[in-house]
């Protein structure tokens, strides 16, 4: 099934760790629509604009957040995000383009290091309705996840 012009449902649901688990991993009729709304607003753009998006992380159900160590409030699992990065372009200026370009309700640079453009990944999630327009960089620090807001560019990060 096809979420946009070049986004399947497949992609945005397949998971090593369910398969291996037997974790269902299906979404729902209305979590369907969430990731058509998801594929059209953030990663249709994206694929437009740079090319070929390559997803890490999509709809995951709450049995699966769990299983994985997230949380079940996540937005994978209310299929509002995705984790994904486009091979050859700089996490930075992806997010950057993302940030300044669309109107993602939150926008993480996950685990980047300046200086190193394959670093790290982009987390994006849309919503309908009041999106929060959070700009964030995720990073670790004393063996824990630390978030902190990206007011600028990322690409100015050091």
């Amino acid at each position: 099934m096809n979420l946009s012009r070049n986004f399947t449902l497949q992609e945005l649901t397949k998971s090593d760790t369910a398969i291996r688990k037997g974790i269902d991993n299906n979404p729902n009729a209305d979590q369907i629509e969430k990731l058509k709304l998801l594929c059209e607003n953030i990663l249709q753009p994206v694929r437009d604009h740079f090319g070929r998006v390559k997803v890490t992380s999509g709809f995951r159900s709450v049995e699966l957040c769990e299983a994985i160590g997230s949380s079940a409030r996540s937005q994978h699992a209310k299929a509002e995000a995705a984790d994904f990065e486009v091979i050859g372009t700089d996490n930075a200026e992806l997010f950057d383009w993302i940030k300044s370009n669309l109107s993602p309700d939150q926008l993480i640079l996950e685990y980047y290091t300046p200086g190193e453009p394959n670093s790290g990944w982009i987390h994006c999630s849309w919503v309908a309705d009041q999106p929060r327009a959070s700009f964030l960089h995720a990073y670790r620090s004393e063996g824990k996840t630390k978030y902190k807001p990206l007011l600028g560019k990322a690409k100015d990060l050091v």
